[in-house]
């Protein structure tokens, strides 16, 4: 059970219009494409996809599912949306109650144990290993979690454990973490003990309808058998405007195990099976990841092209991340930008972010206001 209805308001403009799993990523991606592709690499093929906030672009997006070999008769993607006769005709009110509103889809399916994961996380993940240690340890919920730097603990949802990982006590963004071990919102539930938690959930008029603020806290209360799953590889919650641009950078970065060519877990879009390629047509390329379907004439460094791009002589292109369509004129500079889609940044445009500063997000407001700024200084 894929939850995707995230409205990322910390994204800002990135969001303005589309839901935060369907924000463009690495050249030819979008961010779904890492959830998906992990259920796909993992031999799951029956996903039910929650929506909630701007969903035409991510149902577009995802189709029938073929990409990533979900376009089956049996099982397959389905795209759930809120506003179920259960529900009584409302939005979704928490991950809990997303999950609750879609309890007929799940049962079914009939299944043992369901997987609940967010379509807005940057990772490639086996489920398999997931599942395994869930059945070895009869678990009633096994949850996947990664150390993060102790400075950075208290922007988490912490678990504390015992030595065998087994969960004592759940804290949300505590102000002096015991621990730091965080969440990465990935969990494997046994069913029929999940059922039951969120149908006396559902009941409680003061429970948020949340998994870490209310479901993971009740199976504590009655010692249920809870254990952390501790994961090692590349894991980012692309949550605000900073994340999202370093997570982009880090695919340029050789230490960093993400990676888009591995062939062992392959990322997959409804695009095409390639990623994208350090390709240019009569330009200079250092060390970027630019779509085949791009034009460039002037210097690229250190940046991510979508298709469709097009760079002008004598523009200089740094550390900036160009969606699809952007046009950018010539003897223009672009550094530590994101600019959205079909944006045109005229000639002679001069945009420069320190390294203290947040990237910069270029709509076609954004422009317009700079320009208009420019002609009254």
């Amino acid at each position: 059970m894929l939850l995707a209805g995230g409205e990322g308001k910390r994204l800002g403009t990135l969001t303005k219009e589309v839901a935060k799993p369907a924000v463009h990523f690495g050249g030819k991606y979008r961010i779904i494409d890492f959830t998906l592709s992990n259920c796909t690499n993992s031999g799951i093929h029956t996903l039910g996809v929650m929506t909630q906030y701007s969903p035409l672009e991510l149902n577009k997006h995802i189709g029938n599912g073929k990409p990533w070999d979900l376009h089956r008769q049996d099982g397959g993607v389905t795209i759930l949306s809120p506003y179920t006769a259960q529900s009584g005709g409302s939005w979704y009110s928490g991950t809990a109650d997303a999950i609750f509103q879609n309890i007929h889809f799940i049962d079914q399916h009939d299944p043992e144990y369901v997987l609940v994961i967010s379509g807005d996380h940057i990772y490639q993940m086996d489920y398999n290993a997931l599942l395994n240690e869930h059945k070895r340890l009869k678990a009633d919920v096994t949850i996947s979690v990664i150390t993060v730097p102790w400075e950075e603990a208290s922007r988490f949802g912490i678990l504390n454990t015992t030595d065998d990982l087994r969960i004592y006590e759940f804290d949300e963004k505590p102000k002096e973490p015991k621990s730091n071990l965080a969440s990465m919102g990935i969990y494997m539930f046994t069913w029929k003990t999940l059922k039951t938690y969120l149908m006396d959930d559902a009941k409680n008029k003061y429970s948020s309808h949340d998994f870490g603020k209310d479901i993971i806290p009740a199976m504590l209360m009655d010692h249920r058998r809870l254990y952390a799953y501790r994961y090692s590889g590349y894991w980012k919650d692309v949550g605000t405007v900073q994340s999202y641009w370093e997570a982009n950078m880090d695919l340029l970065d050789e230490d960093w195990s993400l990676s888009l060519t591995n062939k062992n877990h392959r990322l997959y879009s409804n695009d095409s099976d390639f990623p994208p390629q350090f390709i240019a047509e009569k330009g200079k390329v250092k060390h970027s990841l630019i779509n085949s379907g791009c034009w460039v004439f002037g210097t690229v460094e250190n940046s991510i092209l979508f298709q469709h791009v097009v760079i002008e002589e004598g523009s200089y292109i740094y550390q900036s991340i160009l969606h699809p369509g952007v046009k950018v004129g010539k003897n223009s500079i672009l550094e530590r930008v994101i600019v959205m889609e079909n944006v045109e940044i005229p000639e002679n445009t001069y945009i420069r972010i320190g390294n203290d500063e947040e990237p910069l997000v270029i709509d076609e407001d954004k422009l317009y206001e700079m320009i208009h700024e420019k002609k009254e200084a």
